[in-house]
């Protein structure tokens, strides 16, 4: 096993950078979820670690090894696509032992690895099927099982679950967690889902831009983020997120003069403030809260009811409530915003609070 360090990486096509200087540790044995919108260039620089692209530059250091100029067969990494590109025509014992064969290893070796393999992912019974008979869950587990085989120094993972139905996407989310436990390997794992991103890292890294946001673990970042960007891109529902003006020691105005005021650990002047986020989860219905709105649409999801609340000013936001919540459209609400869960932001977009 081993680690891997970015030092000041860059990926060009022609005249376009799409990696913009990307620095970063990962450590042996970690789980580092890249994350981001599409086009940000998680997968760019996935690939750079995997030899799929070249760097424009900067250095890739896998192990104690500089890796930057090497092909992908020389850095000892397995990768896991979302695409699960298996031969049809050969089993899946055959196509877990595929890469063993090719690299020339003794036929009793090969059957023992591909059984290890089998036996971690559950995919005994499995072994003499053909790629057809299997569903789709079931085939990703004999793509990692075929990375598996390797013994490589770390895996890589591209979207893994994107072509999987919903249930199915959460049975492998815990298959991949309960792998990694068992394995104790470092994995960097890319997605645009950051619900995956939450329940699976040890570390987020966001991607925008072909640039690192911010990078931390998932309750950190939900907790601070460092800006507007991580802020909304983090959490699902999205925060909410109101215009207005920062005035006191952490207070802010908003448009409809609604006042309110955050408690949490103040790292930059409140009057620069001109935004404020707050989570659906932390705003309370209170017959006495300063801010006032109308129930436009009610979701009802089952544990969970979300209110999508239209503001005095035009704004709408949601509302986290119970699910047996008795409240219905056009129903006018007043609501509190707890202070110790509230965000602001100045115009550039960075936090001016973090939780104290």
């Amino acid at each position: 096993m081993a680690g891997i360090v970015l030092r000041d990486v860059h990926k060009s096509f022609g005249e376009v950078e799409v990696i913009r200087g990307v620095d970063l540790e990962i450590e042996d044995r970690e789980f580092v979820v890249f994350v981001g919108p599409s086009g940000c260039g998680k997968s760019t620089m996935l690939r750079l670690i995997g030899g799929l692209e070249e760097a424009t530059e900067g250095q890739i250091i896998i192990g104690d090894q500089d890796v930057t100029g090497l092909p992908p067969a020389e850095r000892s990494l397995s990768m896991v696509f979302q695409s699960y590109a298996l031969y049809p025509h050969k089993t899946v014992r055959e196509n877990m032992g595929f890469p063993l064969k090719m690299a020339g290893e003794p036929k009793e070796q090969v059957a023992a690895a591909v059984q290890e393999a089998a036996n971690v992912l559950q995919l005994g019974p499995l072994l003499d099927r053909l790629p057809k008979e299997l569903s789709g869950g079931q085939r990703q587990r004999v793509a990692i099982g075929r990375s598996i085989v390797r013994a490589p120094l770390a895996f890589l993972f591209d979207e893994p679950l994107s072509n999987l139905d919903a249930a199915l996407r959460v049975q492998m989310r815990v298959e991949i967690a309960r792998l990694h436990r068992r394995l104790r390997s470092t994995m960097v794992y890319v997605t645009h889902d950051q619900v995956e991103a939450m329940t699976l890292a040890h570390r987020i890294v966001v991607f925008s831009e072909g640039q690192i946001e911010q990078i931390g673990p998932p309750l950190e970042l939900y907790e601070n983020p460092a800006n507007l960007f991580v802020a909304t891109f983090i959490g699902s529902p999205m925060m909410n997120i109101l215009s207005g003006k920062g005035f006191g020691e952490g207070q802010f105005r908003l448009e409809d003069g609604s006042e309110l005021k955050t408690d949490r650990t103040l790292t930059g002047a409140a009057e620069t403030a001109v935004q404020m986020g707050i989570r659906p989860e932390h705003i309370e219905l209170d017959s006495e809260g300063p801010v006032h709105g109308k129930i436009a649409v009610v979701e009802r999801l089952g544990a969970d009811s979300f209110l999508h609340v239209d503001l005095e000013a035009g704004t709408t936001i949601l509302v986290r409530q119970n699910g047996n919540s008795f409240l219905e459209e056009e129903t006018k609400v007043r609501m509190r915003f707890l202070p110790e869960y509230v965000h602001l932001f100045n115009p550039e977009g960075k936090a001016l609070t973090k939780n104290a």
